[in-house]
């Protein structure tokens, strides 16, 4: 008898029947958004990153939003980050009217160039303040120590892009999130996450006026309890700027609670095929893994694969059509923001001052990883890689 060999997309969540039940127990309760397991979700979440606080959000789109109010950045602010992301990153702080300022990338982890970034930050600017934004691309963790100590200017602010990177360390051990070298910290529970809630979002801070804006912010920009503010009657809000309503429920809270639990399974699973690929990968011609320097710190989102497809006599959308035909999905992370049209409208083509990205984004290619695959999967997507390259 046929049998059809099952499709392996390059992301997939993991949502099992204590999820279900967690979520179905949830919705009969009297109290299904703003209640106590959205309070339970962001404590839990402050624990397990160690920031005093977790403001939970609908997106992350949502919390970089908010994160960047509460920084309060504007038109005389510029914003110094990576062109390796995913847009909200940069357009969450453009509609602020703030100017993103791009920085090219290292080839060996995708993140931002560190030595680049510093020297951008040791040139002084006559206004504004500085809000740099680096992003943990594919999980491994910017050197955000490095940064914090490079700053002179009295108002620059990090916020951290950790959407990738729940669970990864810094290389004191230190936890993403922990904000022990930031101001702000933001996550993403997007299905493709280590965690989910099916949308969602957090930041985190160890700053009690920062937390009481970002509650704020989520709640339509009203000022009461809930938002850590006190007016004189418990009827009474105070509205002193527009925003819009960012809030989390409370079934995707419990479905947070419960994948929470087993985050460090998750996270324990991801780093074992991502080692599986890079055995099977090792010395391959033309095809070359992202190298961290510490990969037990690394809580790994993506397998990303450096393929010269030019040396090969291929593209990448020829590889990733006979991957499709062979079962296997296969995405490209990112597309560079200096790239996309909203942003070239206004400043042109600066591609040429990104070498780094530009080949990153010329030979890039995301390989399925996610907790659903086993080692026979990734032994199966290799063998296909190989065969789509003629290697």
């Amino acid at each position: 008898m046929l049998t059809s060999t099952p499709f392996i997309p390059y992301a997939k969540q993991e949502i099992t029947a204590e999820d279900v039940e967690a979520v179905a127990s949830a919705l009969s309760s009297p109290i299904i958004t703003r209640g106590e397991k959205v309070l339970e979700f962001e404590r839990e979440l402050a624990a397990y990153t160690g920031a005093k606080y977790a403001v939970a959000f609908n997106s992350g789109t949502a919390a970089l939003m908010a994160a960047y109010h509460a920084a309060d950045i504007g038109s005389n602010t510029r914003v110094l980050t990576t062109p390796n992301t995913f847009v909200s990153t940069v357009g969450s702080a453009m509609l602020r009217k703030a100017t993103p300022v791009f920085i090219d990338i290292e080839r060996a982890t995708g993140n931002i160039d560190l030595e680049a970034l510093l020297l951008n930050l040791s040139r002084k600017t006559s206004r504004g303040k500085t809000v740099i934004v680096p992003v943990h691309y594919a999980g491994i963790a910017v050197d955000v120590q490095a940064i914090d100590a490079a700053i002179d200017e009295m108002d620059a602010m990090i916020i951290e892009d950790a959407a990738h990177a729940i669970g990864s360390k810094y290389k004191d051990g230190t936890m993403v999130g922990s904000c022990a070298y930031s101001h702000m910290a933001i996550f993403s529970f997007h299905p493709a996450k280590t965690i989910t809630t099916g949308e969602g979002g957090c930041v985190t801070t160890n700053d009690e006026a920062l937390a009481i804006k970002l509650k704020t912010f989520r709640n339509n920009g009203i000022e009461n309890a809930s938002s850590g503010m006190s007016p004189p009657m418990p009827w009474e809000s105070h509205i002193d700027f527009l925003s819009g309503n960012y809030h989390l429920t409370e079934f995707q809270a419990a479905l947070g609670l419960s994948q929470l639990k087993r985050i460090d399974s998750f996270i324990a699973k991801r780093k074992h095929l991502l080692a599986t690929y890079h055995k099977l990968l090792d010395g391959v011609k033309h095809v070359q893994l992202l190298q961290p320097q510490n990969p037990d710190f690394v809580a790994p989102h993506l397998c990303v694969a450096h393929i010269d497809f030019t040396s090969l006599k291929t593209t990448r959308e020829r590889v990733m059509n006979a991957l499709k035909e062979k079962g296997i999905g296969t995405q490209y992370h990112y597309i560079p923001i200096y790239r996309q049209n909203f942003f070239t409208k206004e400043a042109g083509d600066i591609s040429e001052y990104f070498p780094e990205m530009e080949r990153h984004f010329a030979e890039g290619l995301s390989l399925p990883l996610h907790v659903a695959l086993s080692e026979s999967d990734v032994e199966r997507v290799v063998k296909a890689l190989k065969s789509c390259l003629k290697l």
